[in-house]
């Protein structure tokens, strides 16, 4: 026993010294360059940097919104003709701003909606965003709280080079499934590569929720009622993955129909459709 104990030890000890004498054997691990290192805390400003508390009644504040115009599609085949500082369709009245789509004709369409956007006037790089409102529901509504570029400032194509994040979005015909999602040139629902996800909000068109976005040189956060449920890295792979490092803008609207609103068609009896906004506040990023 005990000499196959003295010939066991003998070969342990001639493999210890072959494998220290090899050319292709790693020195031993520095524990101090191995340690993880922790992600970077975020905060934000403890007031506003910008806010709207829809506390006056009529136009929507021109110092903070103006509107995009028009009935061509908008990139996804919508319905809608999205008026300009119109009553019928973007108003403010006891304490909200209220975005309706209306069936009526006009120009050469069968709705009417309002798109709001605070581009050059309002725009930032960086930020909570935080946005309380109550949707519309009914099949063919396509409501949306989300931000663009503000410039083009990569690629050769405004979208989706430039990016684009939806705060929230939500389509009529699957009530109560809330989106946050981020295209990129590389990530983007063209070519089904879009970073998403979904929480379903029961009472969406029954009660208010704050829809909100944490936006860092890192991340993009996105919570409903102070719920995280989406992130989006940056991958520090260059523009293309994350363009997020320009500013962007804030907007606000009712779609009708289109490529993803009007899948299961539009139900004409729904309307006026309606979406309420109880305030919009961005806070900035701290140092």
């Amino acid at each position: 026993m005990k000499k196959q104990i003295s010939l066991l030890g003998g070969l342990i000890l001639l493999i210890f010294l072959a494998c220290k004498q090899g050319s292709d054997v790693p020195e031993p691990l520095n524990i101090q360059n191995i340690q993880s290192v922790a992600a970077k805390e975020y905060s934000f400003t403890q007031n506003p940097v910008w806010s709207d508390e829809f506390e006056q009644s009529g136009l929507p504040d021109e110092k903070i919104w103006s509107y995009d115009v028009g009935g061509s599609g908008w990139g996804n085949n919508e319905l809608q003709f999205y008026t300009k500082a119109d009553l019928d369709n973007a108003f403010v009245k006891n304490g909200y701003l209220t975005i309706e789509a209306r069936k009526e004709s006009f120009v050469n369409r069968n709705f009417t909606s309002a798109r709001l956007v605070t581009k050059g006037k309002k725009d930032f790089l960086y930020g909570r965003i935080e946005v309380r409102a109550k949707l519309p529901s009914g099949r063919g509504t396509w409501p949306a709280i989300w931000t663009l570029a503000s410039h083009s400032e990569y690629g050769s194509t405004y979208w989706p080079d430039n990016g684009e994040i939806d705060i929230m979005e939500h389509v009529g015909y699957d009530p109560g499934v809330v989106h946050a999602t981020v295209h990129t040139k590389a990530f983007n629902h063209v070519i089904n590569t879009q970073k998403a996800a979904t929480q379903l909000v029961s009472d969406f068109d029954q009660s208010f929720h704050e829809y909100r976005i944490d936006w860092t040189p890192d991340y993009i956060k996105a919570f409903i009622d102070g719920k995280l449920y989406f992130t989006f890295q940056n991958t520090s792979k260059g523009w293309e993955e994350w363009p997020f490092d320009k500013k962007q803008h804030l907007l606000l609207n009712i779609a009708v129909g289109g490529n993803w609103g009007g899948q299961k068609g539009v139900d004409d009896a729904i309307f006026p459709a309606k979406m309420l906004v109880d305030y919009v506040r961005v806070y900035g990023l701290n140092n």
